[in-house]
Formats: C-alpha cells, structure tokens, sequence
C-alpha cells in the first residue's frame, strides 16, 4: 500500500473530527440524555420494574459534559456571547485585530483554567470520591473540565490562525451576516420546497 492511499483516508478522519468532533459528541449526549430519561419515564410506569435509581445521575454528568464540550464549540463556531453591534461601528482592520486579539485571550484563559482543573482533578482522584448512584470515579466526570479547557485553548489558536491568514479577506458586519444567512436558509427553504413538488 502506497503512501498516499492511506494518506487519503487519514486526511479525510482527521478533516471529519476537526470539522465535527465537538457536534458529534455533543449530540451523543444529547440522544443518551432523551434515551435514558424516556427510559426512565417508562419504566417509572411499569410496576413490576424497579426504576433505574441510576438516570437522574447519568443524565446529570451528560449535561455537565455537554457544557464543557459546548466551549470549544462555541469557540469554534465564533458564537460566543459577544456585543458584535459596537465591532461594527470599527473600520474592517480595528475589527480584525480585536478578533484576533479576543482568540489568543481566550486561548490564554482556556489554558489557564485547564492547568487548575489539573489540580482539581488529581485532588478529586486522591479522595476516592464516587458518584452515588452509579459508583463512578468523580475524578472521571471531572476530566471533562480538561477535555473543553484544552480543547477550547486548540479551537481559539485555531481562529487566530485563521483570522491571520484570512486578515486581507473583507469581513460581513453582523447586519450583512445575518442577511446573508438569511438568504441562504431562504434559498435552501425554496429547493425543499422544488424538490417535494416534484
């Protein structure tokens, strides 16, 4: 087998995770939190069936991950709370050089509160502590923090990168951006509606 035979397959694995690594997981969580609690709910109304004491629980550290995997998501995809209306009162450069600066300060910040959670971690794993329900490691729930710490530091370099190298390229204001969204779902929305005509 050739070099660039396998070349292909990695390159197309390694674009699919740095395009949807944190919505895949994202969604994982999503469906086990529905399945399990639906689950629940069910059984809940079975009588001869003992309830699963363990759900409330399994759901609970679902949506505590789903937070920490939602910061480099949301780094990711630029849509972090932000006041966009006062950016677009700046010229294109002053903007672009905020945008830049706003990248590098939260891939500083992300790293910084990943190298606490080091320590929170390690504290937790020395206690021993488990989950009531289910019995697990707390320290395994934990090392979530690391996860979207480290991963939101990746996501925010990954910006800045690409806010450099993308510097000379005009930017959309938020008003363009939005128009232009919206023509696109509008264009989308009329092929839908063309091809269940046909």
């Amino acid at each position: 087998m050739q070099e660039s035979e396998v070349e292909g397959p990695v390159k197309k694995i390694v674009a699919f995770l740095d395009e949807h690594f944190e919505e895949a997981l994202l969604v994982i969580m999503l469906i086990l939190i529905t399945v399990v609690e639906f689950l629940q709910v069910v059984i809940r109304n079975i009588p001869w069936i003992p309830a699963l004491k363990w759900a409330e629980e399994f759901c609970r550290f679902c949506w505590i991950w789903s937070v920490f995997l939602s910061l480099p998501y949301t780094i990711k995809r630029g849509s972090m709370l932000r006041v966009n209306v006062l950016m677009d009162l700046l010229p294109q450069k002053a903007r672009k050089i905020i945008n830049i600066s706003v990248d590098f300060i939260n891939a500083i910040v992300m790293i910084v509160l990943g190298y606490y959670s080091i320590g929170v971690v390690d504290l937790i794993k020395k206690s021993g502590e488990t989950s009531p329900a289910m019995e697990w490691p707390m320290w395994i729930i934990y090392s979530v923090m690391l996860l979207g710490f480290f991963l939101g530091a990746f996501r925010a370099v990954q910006q800045g990168v690409l806010h450099i190298k993308n510097f000379k390229d005009d930017q959309l204001s938020t008003l363009e951006q939005t128009m232009k969204d919206a023509e696109e779902e509008a264009a989308a929305g009329r092929a839908a509606e063309e091809g269940g005509n046909d």
